[in-house]
């Protein structure tokens, strides 16, 4: 994948040819017709933001879109608020569930129904912004060869104002796969919120929907397609709204230690499916397992250097799978013996270091992750 526009190469070691592509020519090309997109909007008790998410995506311009709510025996008014929806446009479907079966299967019965050319995944609580689809599928006809496209998501707070959206893209990016998840085992990190996700549907079709994952059937997913497919993220432009609320299923159920132990699951799962058999897999699993094992003890030394390790956090992440290699145990140990002993002055000094260390190297890949997708 080599251009004149081409103004960036990046090297890892089990793709030694990888290229990432950068282009600030996302002028519109010519179209012989609109492109189809499907979105698949989950509810299950969010009858209060239902219209909003379905109206984001029925408002989208330049494309040819469908809906399909699949509601999940929502005990509140979501199915009256669907049917009125479906009444409302001949673009909306709804499929009901008479029980509740959970965010995954919610979303591979919708998918089932699907027929576009490109699928969005969106909960009821989030939001498209205006033009994101046209954005996305721009730079997805361009490049044919990308399976799963993103941008940046706005977050914010429930109750208050939406922020304003960035609707006016500057430049797309295009790696290819191989090396957008090596870079993910590199971080060990999930960079997608999810509403901001564009997939071929071809794609999609060929490598199956979300596995049965509790809180990261999202991530393992857009891993397990940019495994055989390149992966394109379109910049200066904000591409969803994600609603931060104390109702939300990560809001409610995920913590420190159950975030940690659920990517380390996702990984897992992804290398035990068919990406595993690829010839750069063995390395990229390695990496991640061994980037994960340092995420977790200096998550173990960071509560030991707030609290002395008596919270029930540290409890949590000791229990937690570590590879149990001499460098490991011995870091864990050497933790262990620190919270027992209780912290003296010169432990203040070294967790004050290292806190701010530690902040300055979040603060960098935050940065790094608004302006370019990754960490």
């Amino acid at each position: 994948m080599r251009t004149e526009s081409t103004v960036m190469h990046r090297r890892r070691v089990a793709v030694p040819a990888a290229q990432r592509l950068i282009t600030r020519d996302v002028a519109p090309g010519a179209a012989h017709s609109l492109a189809t997109v499907s979105v698949v909007i989950t509810c299950y008790n969010y009858a209060r933001f239902l219209a909003g998410a379905v109206g984001s995506a029925l408002s989208q311009s330049d494309v040819d879109v469908d809906v399909i709510i699949v509601d999940d025996c929502s005990s509140d008014e979501s199915v009256e608020v669907a049917q009125r929806l479906v009444a409302a446009d001949h673009r909306v479907r709804l499929i009901r569930h008479t029980v509740n079966r959970g965010p995954v299967e919610a979303f591979n019965h919708g998918l089932s129904h699907a027929t576009g050319e490109y699928l969005v995944r969106l909960d009821a609580d989030d939001l498209l912004t205006p033009g994101a689809l046209s954005r996305a599928v721009r730079l997805g006809r361009r490049f044919p060869s990308v399976g799963l496209i993103y941008g940046h998501p706005v977050h914010f707070i429930d109750g208050r104002p939406l922020p304003a959206a960035r609707t006016v893209p500057t430049a797309w990016s295009v790696w290819p796969g191989s090396e957008w998840v090596q870079g993910r085992c590199t971080d060990g990190r999930n960079v997608i919120t999810s509403a901001e996700v564009v997939m071929r549907r071809s794609v999609v079709d060929r490598l199956g929907g979300q596995r049965d994952l509790a809180h990261t059937h999202d991530m393992e997913m857009w891993l397990r397609l940019a495994s055989f497919s390149d992966v394109g993220y379109v910049h200066g432009a904000d591409q969803a709204w994600h609603r931060d609320h104390e109702s939300s299923l990560s809001a409610r159920e995920v913590d420190l230690a159950k975030d940690h132990a659920e990517r380390r699951l996702a990984f897992e799962t992804l290398f035990s499916g068919p990406t595993g058999g690829l010839d750069w897999a063995e390395a990229a699993c390695r990496l991640v397992r061994e980037r994960l094992d340092r995420e977790l003890l200096e998550l173990l030394e960071h509560e030991v250097d707030a609290n002395g390790g008596t919270s029930s956090t540290f409890a949590r992440l000791l229990e937690l799978d570590l590879t149990p290699s001499r460098r490991n145990l011995l870091r864990r140990d050497r933790i262990l013996r620190r919270a027992a002993r209780g912290r003296g002055p010169s432990d203040h000094l070294m967790s004050f270091a290292r806190r701010a260390s530690g902040r300055i190297r979040r603060d960098r890949a935050q940065r790094n992750w608004h302006q370019n997708g990754e960490y």
